[in-house]
């Protein structure tokens, strides 16, 4: 895979909580830290898409379900992207 050199400026401030909250989560680095958080936003936009797709169908399908049905199968959905991102 290749790795591309992203450059960036950061406020200090910023840096020292990434810092610092990178060595407590037990990362080796921030770069490692920083690739993570993206990797899971990005995931977290994903999650928000699909689920925001869900509920724009709710209602189109031929057959009706009940709302404890809808929930349970938003659930499974959520619960599926959840294991994807860990």
């Amino acid at each position: 895979m290749a790795v591309e050199l992203v450059t960036f400026k950061i406020k200090q401030k910023n840096l020292e909580d990434i810092d610092k909250t990178a060595k407590n989560a037990g990362f080796q680095n921030r770069t490692e830290f920083i690739r993570t958080a993206l990797r899971e936003k990005v995931e977290e936009f994903k999650i928000k898409k699909a689920l925001i797709e869900f509920h724009k169908l709710r209602g189109k399908a031929k057959k009706k379900i009940s709302e404890e049905e809808r929930i349970k199968i938003g659930n499974k959905i959520f619960d599926e992207f959840e294991k994807r991102i860990k």
